[in-house]
């Protein structure tokens, strides 16, 4: 049972919790309707419906009874830090992810495409020059050729978007510091607008490279890392922006204070790194 004591000596533990296990079925649903979906089965499009619908329920509800518990006072400093220590290890984990996708289209670059046109495999691929972006689907040229998306276009302007919002959430946390709560708001709210606007940016890229480049996630080596590496990126600010939507809900309810809000400065980080996540895939996959 939930410990009824708040004192600053007394670490709060929660009651159990419906929660994970809600987490868990939503996600065996979006795993499973995702397959079935990419598979064009469609009972895909069903269980993605029904795993979304669970998410967004967790979601909510989750939120909920932590903001609650959090209002009610029960999470003393001792708390606070093991708040800290867990999403620092989080956003750790999701370096490393995104670090084996940056570590995969380094290798291929730097070793993989170079040695498929030494001079020693000509016999096999005597017309492969070894050229980045890889055409087709590998040194033998089979499949179709494409166009990669230009840098200083789109992406540009999604770099612009994304790093302006991480000065947005920047001042929207100078302003809760502070205690100036309209600020807070509307610098939020901001926030959430620039990270939504680089999402239909980004759709309507994806729209533009599949049907005008030909560009697809099928597009040899060169298709399949950039839509994982931005794909997976774009599910990290949507994830962000729902955070936000979180924060922002509750800043408007007057939650939050200048000295206890890890809550918005949890968000702050994870919105951070997205940022730098996308300046390195602007980087290495658009522009080098």
């Amino acid at each position: 049972m939930a410990s009824t004591t708040h004192s600053a000596s007394r670490y709060y533990l929660p009651a159990p919790s419906k929660w994970p296990i809600t987490a868990a079925t939503a996600m065996l649903f979006v795993t499973f309707g995702a397959a079935f979906t990419v598979n064009h089965l469609t009972l895909g499009y069903v269980l993605l419906a029904i795993g979304l619908v669970i998410f967004a329920y967790m979601m909510f509800g989750w939120f909920g009874t932590v903001a609650h518990e959090s209002e009610g006072g029960r999470f003393n400093q001792q708390v606070d830090a093991s708040f800290r220590w867990g999403m620092s290890w989080f956003i750790y984990s999701e370096v490393m992810f995104f670090a084996a996708f940056f570590g995969a289209l380094f290798y291929i670059r730097t070793f993989s495409i170079p040695w498929l046109a030494d001079a020693e495999n000509k016999l096999l691929w005597p017309d492969y020059s070894g050229a980045w972006p890889a055409a087709g689907f590998g040194p033998a040229n089979v499949g179709d050729q494409f166009t990669p998306i230009a840098a200083f276009g789109l992406p540009a302007i999604n770099t612009l978007l994304l790093l302006t919002s991480g000065v947005t959430v920047t001042i929207a946390h100078w302003a809760l510091k502070v205690n100036k709560r309209g600020a807070l708001i509307g610098w939020l709210a901001a926030t959430i607008a620039l990270g939504l606007t680089f999402l239909f940016v980004q759709m309507y890229e994806y729209g533009h490279a599949y049907h005008a480049l030909n560009l697809k996630l099928t597009t040899g080596v060169f298709g399949s890392t950039f839509f994982m590496l931005t794909g997976f990126h774009g599910f990290h600010v949507t994830i962000g922006c729902i955070m936000l939507m979180a924060i922002l809900g509750r800043s408007i309810a007057g939650h939050f204070k200048p000295e206890h809000h890890f809550g918005f400065e949890g968000v702050a980080w994870y919105w951070h790194f997205v940022d730098v996540v996308w300046l390195l895939l602007f980087i290495l996959v658009y522009w080098l």
